[in-house]
């Protein structure tokens, strides 16, 4: 089971040399977790409150594989990848329990119809969060941007507009989600 020091150890693993994209993921990462943490308890989700955190916390470490230079992010490989890179790192050390979340994490999921359809640079598999947890974490996510000002939790209207540029379904997804996890009266 993953610790908080396996984290700042995959953390300095990965991001060591670059202080830069490590203050972003880590800062972004830290904000997820605070919503999605905030969100299991006033919900009171039958999840473990030490999972969301780890989960949220590795969501985006496959950022460091991909190119994305306005987050520092100088790696070969297209930002839209990372959550394959990073299934890939954790399953490397045996963080299964986590690493499907850095697959489904990306917009509301991903379904293969999409990825065929947009021609996007990922392999024609449906990645799509259907545990709880992946739910979770990538509905959280959404609130907060690597880019920017990294503190700033968007909007339910600013997150939604975003959601309508991928789509129909990928809004549909992420509705079906905040159903699932909206406060009452929103």
């Amino acid at each position: 089971m993953a610790s908080v020091v396996d984290i700042n150890w995959l953390y300095h693993k990965y991001y060591g040399d670059n202080p830069q994209l490590r203050r972003i993921v880590t800062v972004h990462s830290k904000q997820v977790a605070k919503k999605a943490l905030e969100i299991a308890e006033k919900k009171n989700l039958p999840l473990d409150f030490k999972d969301i955190y780890i989960a949220a916390m590795l969501h985006d470490i496959g950022v460091v594989k991909c190119k994305a230079n306005d987050i520092y992010a100088f790696g070969e490989l297209p930002y839209l990848q990372h959550g394959i890179e990073g299934k890939k790192i954790l399953e490397s050390y045996g963080l299964h329990k986590f690493a499907n979340i850095c697959l489904t994490h990306t917009g509301a999921g991903i379904t293969k119809s999409e990825i065929k359809k947009n021609r996007l640079p990922l392999p024609v598999k449906d990645m799509v969060p259907y545990t709880l947890l992946e739910k979770l974490i990538c509905y959280a996510d959404k609130f907060f941007s690597k880019s920017g000002d990294l503190t700033k939790e968007k909007t339910l209207e600013e997150v939604i507009n975003q959601m309508k540029n991928y789509g129909e379904a990928s809004l549909k997804r992420f509705m079906e989600m905040h159903a699932l996890f909206k406060e009452e009266g929103n």
